[in-house]
């Protein structure tokens, strides 16, 4: 009975250090999820810098709680289905404590309810559909949600444009673009303004002109046009040569050069909402944006930002934790009183988004240009 006793002791030892592969490899799994390639790749791999960069500047400093954080990263190449094998992959095989990911809010909407099942720390950087940290409690996010981006901009076109008429041009395939336009709509017409018309393309496609036709058949001040960046771009060329020569906007999906690459002088004058300027002031902005240049080769755009807020957010609430549980991490993130990074100060709300600021970008003479911040 003796040996028997001492087998079975024997197999519990081995199981237990079996489920305790983070301390016994001496380093934290954290993964990331990233379109790395894809038709919204600059978004991926901005997002990978951002996560990289902070975790190396941690890793640096000795690590947290002595040990270091070893990233796993993945791409999704922007397909739902490769999120979900990413994430069961980096949860059941690597044993991560937690996902910094999506970037897009369709492809979190895929992640979330995987990682709630799991009980494994969600941080998506720039995901902004309301929806997203809704699945559950394990679900935060770094950036803030379309109710208040949408609001952001209609006052911004009613106000300070003084534009009264608008149009929308939505993509009905993006939780992200119908979110935008929703709650822009509900502001723009509370404050006075007309919607004139509502066309919907799918991302993807290339020919937009039927839709642009009836817009400009509408005749309004201005063009509602939340979307990504790789969308945008042909939409804009297509609406000059159409004739449609009043200024378009969206949100901070148009935050890529690949934009101005593509549309070049048909973005002049454009404006979108975003989560933070390089062209800061701020010190925090300006380490960061020097230190990422030297190590990158460009500027910083937001998603790299968001994505290094991210990571800080979740090395802050290990520290605060005092462990690599997640139930615990999730609990000292829940808890954070204000969390000072790259895109501004933030606390979380009961919903787990950060209450920050936004600020107004125009395009002009290529480049993006600061106009205005926005507090909440």
């Amino acid at each position: 009975m003796k040996g028997l006793l001492r087998v079975v002791f024997s197999i519990a030892l081995l199981l237990s250090l079996l489920m305790l592969p983070i301390q016994a490899a001496g380093t934290i799994k954290v993964g990331a999820i990233f379109p790395i390639t894809g038709p919204i790749a600059t978004f991926g791999i901005s997002s990978a810098n951002g996560v990289k960069m902070a975790f190396d500047e941690v890793n640096a400093k000795g690590g947290v709680l002595g040990q270091k954080i070893e990233l796993i990263l993945e791409d999704d190449q922007y397909k739902a289905e490769e999120v979900a094998n990413a994430a069961k992959k980096l949860i059941e095989r690597d044993k991560v404590i937690a996902i910094i990911g999506e970037v897009a809010s369709s492809m979190s909407l895929v992640l979330a309810p995987i990682c709630q099942a799991a009980k494994v720390i969600m941080i998506t950087p720039t995901s902004t559909n309301p929806k997203v940290t809704l699945v559950g409690d394990y679900i935060f996010r770094a950036c803030f949600i379309d109710d208040f981006q949408g609001t952001v901009m209609a006052n911004y076109v009613y106000k300070n444009m003084n534009k009264k008429t608008a149009a929308m041009f939505v993509a009905v395939t993006s939780d992200y673009s119908k979110g935008l336009a929703q709650f822009f709509k509900e502001s723009f017409t509370k404050l006075g303004g007309k919607i004139v018309a509502e066309e919907y393309y799918s991302e993807g496609d290339s020919d937009f002109r039927a839709q642009l036709t009836k817009i400009k058949a509408a005749n309004p001040e201005f063009v509602y046009l939340p979307g990504y960046y790789s969308d945008i771009g042909p939409i804009l060329l297509q609406a000059r040569e159409l004739g449609i020569t009043v200024p378009f906007g969206g949100g901070d999906g148009w935050d890529s050069p690949k934009l101005v690459e593509t549309a070049g002088k048909a973005a002049e004058g454009c404006v979108f909402s975003n989560h933070y300027s390089p062209e800061s002031t701020d010190p925090k902005v300006k380490l960061f944006v020097k230190n990422y240049k030297e190590r990158f080769k460009e500027t910083p755009d937001a998603l790299a930002a968001l994505s290094y807020d991210a990571a800080m957010l979740l090395v802050d609430a290990i520290k605060r934790a005092q462990s690599t549980d997640p139930t615990k991490i999730r609990d000292a993130l829940a808890r954070t009183k204000i969390f000072t990074g790259v895109t501004g100060s933030m606390v979380f709300d009961k919903n787990r988004n950060p209450i920050k600021s936004a600020v107004i970008i125009e395009i002009k003479g290529g480049k993006q240009v600061y106009k205005a911040t926005v507090k909440p």
